[in-house]
């Protein structure tokens, strides 16, 4: 009979490995590890690289695998997907097998079985695994993606986020004295039209947010969202191209800064995706103390790889003009703007032992290298006399401006130098022109004399 339940528990160790990282929700929590956008058809040689940070807990941002199809870059020809005479969108749903053998492909791959067997992983969705690029509420299919995202996290079948409606969940770690809540947003299901400033959350969600925001306290609050919070990309690289964020839900964002000052819960924190890209932004005059913003993106997917290597380095310069008056710039970065734009993945240290305990949070490359961090006590995420005298003085005015609020000529530098750039460009080539048609001129009229 001993040897028979032996050989059942074998059998459930072997083909449900998230039973290996079954969570010890009082255990100290001292080491987190999250990312996003992971292609499952591209190499992810980065698992190795987090598996290597022995994270205690692993949190997925948003395009864990990229479900929907995409259609060639096409301006011209029966289906046109870019440009004015678009005729189709670029994007479509993939069917309901295509997104299962995704996330089979994705689940199968040895870095990340290996990590799932060591780390407890948990995660929310952002738009090409929730169905669609940019895709909202309006999105048909997103019942259906529900199921098969928390089938990929091995969520229980009771579960209540297979009852509701979006995958927003809540957990909390450790002990008495070292608890670290993790709050995972749905940045999807709910939310309106980009351009309405409508809401993201929807009125179940922001409910349940603020029970959740009021309810016991912990050391530290890691809240999820797909999207960034802090950043407002859009607002200095417009109209070259839009990123998604809470910014372009202004309203929306406001009442998401008022509800944690007003929750009186100290230490928290935002994590983030999607954007390709990783950063670290902070904002002061959201709440009584620094609001940080991690950006971890991607696991695959970066701004950096999507061009020729030739071009990389045109990218980070790019990414060092734009204003971006949020972000943190420290000695702690690898390039001078402060931004990664290579395959990155965040790292999250907590060393309750120190007399005072600290957090450092950290940006890494594939070898497992910071290229970008900050660190700072946990008590500096509460509130403080000095820090409301310091915004009184406008000390924090680096972290306190808008993107909204720069000088005309700063926000639209970028802009500028583009449009001003293919300006010189079309003069030169009329100059070439008219130099070329003068000299043909010239010797047409030699040759006639001759």
């Amino acid at each position: 009979m001993a040897g028979s339940r032996l050989v059942h528990l074998f059998l459930l160790i072997l083909f449900f490995p998230s039973l290996r990282a079954a969570p010890n929700t009082t255990a100290v929590v001292s080491r987190i590890a999250f990312g996003s956008c992971a292609n499952q058809s591209a190499p992810q040689p980065v698992w190795e690289a987090i598996v290597g940070f022995d994270p205690q807990v692993f949190i997925w941002l948003g395009d864990n695998v990229y479900g929907d199809n995409k259609r060639p870059f096409r301006v011209f020809g029966r289906e046109r997907t870019v440009g004015p005479w678009r005729n189709v969108p670029r994007f479509y749903p993939a069917t309901e097998e295509e997104l299962r053998r995704k996330y089979e492909l994705a689940k199968a791959n040895p870095g990340y079985a290996k990590l799932r067997e060591r780390a407890r992983v948990i995660g929310t969705w952002d738009d090409h695994d929730y169905g669609v690029n940019d895709a909202g509420k309006e999105y048909s299919g997103k019942v259906l993606s529900q199921r098969l995202l928390l089938d990929f996290l091995d969520e229980d079948e009771d579960s209540p986020r297979r009852k509701q409606a979006g995958v927003y969940a809540s957990y909390m770690f450790g002990p008495e004295g070292k608890r670290v809540k993790v709050i995972m947003l749905d940045t999807r299901y709910h939310r309106d039209p980009l351009l309405s400033d409508g809401t993201i959350l929807g009125d179940p969600q922001w409910q349940w947010l603020e029970r959740e925001l009021r309810g016991p306290q912990s050391e530290m609050t890691i809240i999820g969202s797909s999207i960034q919070v802090v950043s407002n990309l859009s607002a200095t690289t417009r109209p070259l191209f839009y990123v998604e964020s809470w910014a372009r839900f202004p309203r929306e964002r406001e009442q998401l800064f008022r509800l944690i000052d007003s929750s009186k819960r100290n230490g928290v924190l935002f994590i983030s995706g999607d954007v390709h890209f990783g950063e670290i932004a902070r904002f002061d005059c959201g709440v009584q103390y620094p609001l940080y913003d991690i950006t971890s993106s991607g696991l695959t997917q970066s701004v950096e790889n999507s061009v020729p290597a030739i071009f990389q380095s045109v990218m980070r310069l790019l990414a060092w003009l734009t204003p971006t008056p949020m972000r943190v710039f420290s000695p702690n970065c690898r390039h001078k703007s402060c931004s990664y734009g290579q395959p990155n993945f965040g790292a999250i240290e907590i060393d309750w032992n120190a007399v005072t305990p600290w957090v450092k949070i950290e940006l890494r490359d594939l070898q497992g290298n910071s290229v970008d961090g900050v660190e700072f006590p946990i008590s500096e995420l509460k509130p403080s006399n000095a820090h409301a005298n310091k915004k009184e003085g406008h000390s924090f005015e680096a972290h306190c401006s808008l993107e909204t609020e720069l000088p005309w000529l700063v926000r639209y530098r970028l802009a500028m130098l583009f449009f001003g750039t293919i300006a010189v460009f079309v003069v030169a080539l009329v100059l070439v022109g008219i130099a070329c048609c003068s000299a043909t001129k010239m010797f047409t009229r030699k040759c006639k004399m001759a």
